[in-house]
């Protein structure tokens, strides 16, 4: 008579492949067993897709686990990234050195190679950042991209492989699913293939209870090739995968039929299995259903030699790659080795020097826009590498360089990417452009329009990576368009982003600056703000120090006696400062201007640097067309500022800033203010 636990037992589909069904087990249960170690975690994707990722490892995936980086790999991504154990699995045992049974016993702890979510550089092997869903779909996108275009360049010898991803429900709900889908579909990106885990349940309980799309028709209305399979079934599997290969203008979805939880005997198929711990007795039903006998984290020996044999299947391709990379010519090869290391060409810093030549021969005043617009023509023809683009704003964001040619569907030859009315799924693309290696992306949109693409904008300084976000239209200053467009209280977020390098350059030159201070930073995102409107050259100097690579500097020092205030200023305001320094030296005050182009770059700098350029005095006051948060710890208790407490307005741009009182007249208030009281 069969007892409780075996009645409840939930029957699994019979295995295509006893062999294949075996190694998805030990992706099986070294999750679960992970998973209820650590007492948290999501063993239900792990589970429910190890049959897919044991077919695409065992029979397509070409990689090398003694090499992660090698840089012709087929890139494979976690989108559902929850489902973290089935890569950290995959890696252990494929043999990925760092990647130890230890580590897979420490999931979820302090310091641990297996945090709850992929994070990229923990370990090699892992592509990108994942959780936040959606992103690494849109991430994948990217990848095929940069794959394409590199292919283009340097030819199937070097350049030659796939992108694989795995996502799930939550992905294709967000929205940022939409943009990279639809972008990928228009660009034609054959060599990404996407495994959709269809199970049909969402956290709160059957996906029904949020969505009715029909996925495989969204995904063909994008232009995707789609197949629908049974997702244990391997057979069907490796056929689809076939199928999906042999597609070279569209990418392909793969809708996978699974069950979540596949092998408990109660959980399976339902909401439970997302994201519980499974206990003790729902696991041993598991290994009594999947008849696994093994004790916890312990891998039978013929099965791992198995994995360890995938692990290494790869070694031959990589080292005939590796003897087609030497027998390259000369110069190309010494391009393609530089590429791949991410450095930049020995002659690049001439480029920025032509760049302030030219803008200094500008008889009128200019927007910092224009003048980015100028340093990139300078820099795309020294850096070929850089990857420009807009979301659909090109003649605004000043992004495209007068010698780039548009990448086009299908044609990779280009380097300007038209991403479209799609911010979020931009700037996730990019990070997986910067990710895959070879190009240096940048793109642009509005200020105001961060807000669409943050997550990735965050992600991107977490994963300290080069992607470059340009944004214009940086303040009330961009006038008529009103407070729907101003960015208001921008700034002061992305500032409190870690690691993001936020610039927004005062004059022209300083544009130019802060374009080499961001290139020179090959480990670290960086956003640069700029103008609509014109501005004054504060500096003439051409040569010399890139004094906006300390992040802040003395602009123009006090005189006539001790400094008696200290003026900080940024972008399009720092001209204000300036003249209020003029009214106030006029009236005996010495007061010094400060421009503080990047704050992160600022505090990077020593104790006495710091306190040079900000001056002993506690008169300080700060100017910015933005919220104030972000200047409080250099204003302390007894500084002023003038800057916006409220939305924007529609106007001409004077109009605006006098609606607003950010002003030469209202800095001038400020430090008399200032001065009595500090």
């Amino acid at each position: 008579m069969q007892n409780q636990s075996q009645a409840a037992d939930k029957a699994v589909p019979a295995p295509k492949d006893q062999h294949l069904r075996e190694l998805a087990n030990c992706i099986r249960f070294l999750s679960m067993d992970a998973v209820e170690k650590a007492k948290s975690g999501h063993p239900g994707m792990p589970m429910g897709m190890a049959d897919i990722a044991a077919v695409l490892f065992s029979d397509f995936m070409k990689f090398d686990a003694d090499d992660p980086y090698w840089f012709d790999r087929d890139r494979f991504v976690i989108s559902n990234g929850h489902g973290s154990m089935l890569l950290y699995s995959l890696m252990y045992l494929t043999g990925y050195k760092d990647m130890t049974i230890e580590e897979i016993q420490r999931f979820r702890q302090i310091d641990s190679r297996t945090p709850g979510h992929p994070e990229y550089h923990h370990a090699p092997g892992i592509e990108t950042t994942t959780g936040p869903l959606g992103q690494g779909l849109a991430n994948s996108v990217g990848f095929a991209l940069a794959e394409r275009i590199m292919n283009s360049a340097f030819g199937d010898d070097l350049v030659d492989h796939f992108t694989y991803v795995f996502l799930g429900d939550g992905c294709t709900m967000e929205g940022v699913s939409h943009e990279a889908i639809s972008l990928a579909g228009h660009l034609k990106l054959g060599r990404l293939i996407a495994f959709f885990d269809n199970n049909s349940i969402s956290i709160d309980g059957a996906t029904s209870l949020a969505e009715s799309d029909n996925q495989a028709d969204r995904f063909r209305a994008s232009n995707w090739h789609v197949q629908e399979i049974d997702g244990h079934d391997t057979d069907a599997i490796r056929s689809a995968i076939i199928e999906a290969r042999k597609v070279t203008d569209r990418p392909s979805m793969i809708s996978c039929r699974t069950i979540i939880g596949f092998g408990f005997p109660t959980k399976a198929g339902t909401q439970k299995a997302h994201s519980d711990a499974p206990g003790e007795e729902e696991i041993a039903g598991a290994r009594r259903i999947l008849a696994w006998s093994a004790p916890p984290f312990e891998i039978p020996q013929p099965l791992l030699d198995s994995w360890r044999q995938i692990g290494a299947r790869g070694r031959q391709a990589r080292m005939a790659w590796a003897d087609r990379v030497k027998e390259m010519p000369e110069s190309l090869r010494e391009n393609f080795e530089r590429r791949m290391k991410g450095e930049l060409p020995s002659h690049w810093r001439q480029a920025i020097a032509s760049a302030k030549v030219e803008l200094l021969a500008s008889e009128k005043d200019l927007a910092t826009r224009q003048a980015s617009g100028i340093v990139l023509n300078h820099l795309f023809d020294a850096i070929p590498e850089m990857l420009g683009g807009s979301a659909d704003l090109t003649p605004s964001n000043n992004t495209k360089a007068k010698n780039q040619v548009e990448i086009t569907p299908g044609h990779y030859a280009g380097s300007y990417v038209h991403y479209g009315v799609r911010e979020h799924g931009m700037a996730a693309a990019m990070n997986g452009i910067a990710l895959h290696g070879g190009l240096i992306p940048y793109g642009g949109t509005f200020l105001t329009f961060s807000d669409y693409c943050r997550p990735s904008i965050r992600l991107a300084a977490m994963m300290e990576i080069r992607t470059i976000f340009v944004m214009t239209h940086d303040s009330i200053g961009l006038g008529e368009d009103g407070p729907t467009h101003q960015p208001i209280e921008h700034l002061s977020a992305l500032r409190a982003i870690p690691r993001l390098a936020v610039y927004r350059p005062g004059d022209p030159i300083e544009t130019a600056e802060c374009w080499e201070a961001i290139l020179d930073a090959p480990r670290r995102a960086a956003l640069i703000a700029l103008s609509r409107q014109p501005m004054p050259f504060l500096r003439r100097d051409a040569g010399g120090e890139n004094l906006s690579a300390r992040g802040g500097y003395i602009l123009l020092d006090a005189e006539g006696g001790e400094r008696r205030l200290t003026i900080m200023a940024t972008g399009s305001e720092l001209h204000l400062a300036t003249q209020a320094r003029a009214v106030l030296q006029g009236e005996g005050i010495p007061t010094a201007v400060v421009s503080m182009p990047c704050r992160l770059i600022f505090e990077e700098q020593d104790d006495d640097y710091k306190r040079k350029v900000l001056g002993e005095t506690r008169a300080r006051v700060a100017v910015e067309a933005a919220v104030q948060d972000s200047w409080d710890r250099y204003l302390g208790l007894d500084g002023r500022f003038v800057g916006m407490h409220e939305f924007g307005a529609s106007g001409k741009i004077d109009d605006v800033y006098k609606k607003f009182d950010i002003t030469t007249d209202a800095v001038v208030r400020a430090a008399r203010t200032v001065l009595r009281t500090a």
